[in-house]
């Protein structure tokens, strides 16, 4: 087993640097924490000597370690302590409609948040989302249908509110 080297690392950054600032971020809310836990799971990416079968292996593994430093810095008592504190976070997504829709899935609970995160965004199987999450597959597409129906709930809803505010503009000039 050997480490990776400085060039492996900086391709492997660059190619899931993106995946881990999503994950976290849908874990913690917050802009500052997902760059930290970014740059922790980097980190222990270089420090391990784990051979990974494939590329797929490598990217559950890197999901895995984030999903696990983000609960791990939701149990912190600092973070507990400033949870009261106003957050001026933007959404990583510029295009309206998908920062729209990814705000409505950060809202949704963890446990729905990341199965439709993982399934969806990151296009992994009902099977692999299970094996990363550590639930049956089963629980995966229970979790799943139930989270497609809150956010046809949320996001028909939020267009709903989106057009009659539009109106209300246009009646107002």
């Amino acid at each position: 087993m050997t480490k990776m080297t400085r060039e492996e690392l900086i391709e492997t950054v660059e190619k899931y640097r993106p995946t881990v600032f999503r994950v976290a971020f849908g874990y913690t809310g917050n802009y500052e924490d997902s760059e930290d836990i970014s740059q922790d799971v980097f980190l222990k990416l270089y420090q391990t000597d784990k051979n990974f079968k494939d590329e797929e292996h490598k990217k559950a593994w890197i999901i895995r370690v984030t999903i696990n430093a983000a609960k791990s810095l939701l149990r912190t008592s600092w973070r507990v302590k400033r949870a009261d504190m106003p957050t001026e976070d933007v959404p990583y997504y510029s295009d309206t409609a998908d920062s729209e829709l990814f705000d409505c899935v950060m809202r949704l609970t963890e446990k729905y948040r990341t199965v439709v995160y993982l399934y969806y965004y990151e296009d992994y199987s009902v099977e692999q989302v299970a094996k990363i999450v550590g639930i049956s597959r089963t629980a995966v597409t229970t979790r799943l249908a139930r989270a497609r129906e809150q956010l046809k709930k949320t996001y028909t809803n939020n267009e709903k509110e989106g057009i009659i505010n539009e109106r209300r503009c246009f009646e107002s000039l």
